[in-house]
């Protein structure tokens, strides 16, 4: 009854079984009665022990309440660490393995039920969980950090389905899907190397984040203009926004020897940025510096920084030429601001936030129509939605192409222009001209994680597979923590698969199939590359993430796909597709 009803702030706590329908049919009473034990044992102790309320089950599936934000984390990591050491990793057929995804919101309360958009998006959080980990929302986040010793990696702004707005999403995990020895951090470059934190937000306008973003992202584009500098890309030093960072922890995990940290106020037409560069072997301070300037000064306090910087680290500067980055400013700072909020939704790289991406940077083209990355940008945009998504195809392909030619028109030198023309010509067959704008673009700009990644993708699908590896490790190397790296990588094991390398294309492969965001095509060639190399186990299991993740996959799906994204690869095509049918996938 509607007296009943009540509205509280709770955190939500929403579970279910990776795999769960594939278990049944392997084993149904097994895998029921396994359930059973895992309730009694240890779902049901654990959430009593951290004061949660279970107010809904169905089949596989789990909804508790938990009082604060600090029991539901801490519940969740007991239970996946608990399920964790108890699950036998050899046996992946009968591994009964969660996603979790935690919500702090409103709920509605009716009766022993709860309902409400606080429910709904703890639901799509879990959906986004890896399995042996936990989802949660940046009110979560905000709540537990500092009071508990867990540690979340930042999975960016999802366009989540059905929510309104996007969320921030941070993930953990108790453990990978296939555990391999940590990788050792990269080696030094051989040339001054900085990595620009994500500038901080001091204001209590939640808002102001995009303008904070965005001059931390303008800063990384100038300081990439100059060559004897080696720039971590915007990709992965993003992925520290938000948390507590250990400079020194920074530079290690990244491989450079100096960063760059800063904040932005931003209130009324003033605006005041601080910066400072610290240097990661001693945890000197090299420069720091306060702007206070009205806000039309904004790109001349970005210049300034960069020449601030760039002096500190070289010296000897003087005698050489600065090219601070040839980019031409919107007119207008609403337009400016509405490019940052477009790049948010397009780094999230789901279906929505692409769509998002793409409605937002159409508005910046009509806001200031001579502001090229955002054609170049609604372009990229456009040829990832048809790529990973087959949304409108033959559509969104036209719509890109024209955005493409109206961004080169703008801005003939912007590295990002060039790239993405770049890519319209490949599409379009021309590749030795694609290969050529890619290479231009990085002349410009020998730090852009996307032109390396783009030359060394252009120069796979014409052909040149030992060409583009390269270009991909350069990609790789310049943005470790890319939320585009499972498409560096993956693009790599590819390459590798057509050279006939499988052993070294099951290992890429596994690796771009583990990353949190990856696409679900890469897990065809790893598990190919698996099978070649007698690896059938792991391939095994690879392919049944694939069905869970994308039940109606075949082969014919995956011709269809590779047609587009390597014309040129029919005969590792056709070996891809004869393992894969005899290891069961379907036509």
């Amino acid at each position: 009854m509607s007296s009943q009803r009540q509205h509280r702030l709770a955190a939500i706590f929403a579970a279910d079984v990776v795999g769960y329908s594939r278990l049944i049919a392997a084993d149904e009473a097994g895998t029921l009665a396994a359930m059973r034990a895992h309730r009694r044992e240890l779902w049901d102790p654990a959430t009593a022990a951290s004061g949660g309320r279970l107010v809904g089950t169905a089949g596989d599936s789990r909804l508790v309440e938990f009082p604060s934000a600090v029991a539901a984390v801490e519940c969740a990591v007991a239970i996946q660490q608990a399920m964790v050491a108890r699950n036998d990793p050899l046996d992946e057929a009968k591994r009964v393995r969660l996603r979790i995804g935690i919500n702090l919101g409103e709920v509605v309360v009716d009766g022993d039920n709860i309902h409400g958009d606080g429910v709904n998006i703890a639901a799509r959080l879990e959906s986004e969980a890896h399995a042996d980990g936990i989802c949660v929302s940046d009110d979560i986040l905000r709540q537990v950090r500092g009071r508990l010793d867990v540690e979340f990696t930042d999975g960016g702004e999802r366009a989540l389905k059905n929510i309104p707005q996007p969320v921030h999403i941070w993930h953990w995990l108790a453990s990978s899907p296939a555990p391999r020895a940590a990788e050792a951090p990269p080696a030094l470059p051989d040339k001054p190397s900085i990595a620009v934190l994500p500038f901080e937000n001091m204001s209590q306008d939640r808002e102001q984040d995009f303008f904070a973003d965005g001059m931390s992202e303008d800063v990384i584009t100038s300081l990439s203009q100059f060559e004897w500098l080696f720039v971590i890309a915007r990709n992965s030093t993003f992925t520290f926004k938000g948390q507590a960072t250990d400079i020194a922890e920074v530079a290690k995990t990244l491989g450079v020897g100096y960063v760059l940290e800063g904040s932005v106020r931003k209130a009324g037409n003033k605006v005041r940025v601080t910066a400072q560069l610290i240097e990661a072997a001693n945890g000197s301070h090299v420069w720091a510096e306060r702007y206070d300037r009205e806000l039309e000064d904004i790109f001349a306090v970005q210049d300034e920084i960069t020449e601030a910087i760039v002096g500190a680290i070289a010296p000897e500067i003087d005698e050489a030429e600065r090219r601070i980055a040839q980019r031409r400013p919107p007119e207008s700072l609403d337009a400016w601001g509405r490019y940052q909020r477009g790049l948010a939704a397009y780094y999230s790289t789901t279906h929505d936030g692409l769509v998002s991406a793409i409605r937002q940077f159409d508005e910046v083209n009509d806001l200031d129509p001579t502001f090229a990355p955002a054609f170049a940008s609604g372009a990229d945009a456009r040829y990832r939605l048809m790529l990973h998504y087959d949304s409108d195809g033959d559509v969104l392909m036209k719509q890109a192409q024209e955005k493409a030619l109206q961004a080169i028109a703008l801005e003939p030198r912007n590295p990002l222009c060039l790239t993405t023309s770049a890519r319209m010509f490949s599409f379009q067959g021309q590749h030795d001209l694609a290969i050529s704008k890619a290479r231009e673009a990085i002349d410009l700009n020998p730090n852009s994680a996307m032109a390396n990644y783009g030359l060394g993708f252009f120069l796979g699908r014409s052909g040149q597979c030992e060409a583009a590896l390269p270009y991909l490790d350069r990609a790789i190397r310049l943005s470790p923590r890319d939320a585009f790296s499972p498409g560096f990588v993956g693009v790599r094991a590819m390459m590798l698969f057509q050279l006939e390398r499988y052993e070294e294309a099951a290992e890429w492969g596994l690796k771009a199939s583990g990353s949190p965001n990856s696409r679900p095509g890469i897990l065809y060639w790893a598990a190919g590359a698996l099978i070649k190399a007698g690896r059938d186990g792991e391939a095994k299991a690879l392919l049944e993430e694939l069905n869970r993740r994308v039940p109606d996959a075949s082969l014919s799906d995956l011709r269809a796909r590779m047609r587009l994204t390597l014309p040129r690869a029919t005969a590792a095509v056709e070996t891809l597709i004869e393992v894969l049918r005899e290891a069961g996938v379907p036509e």
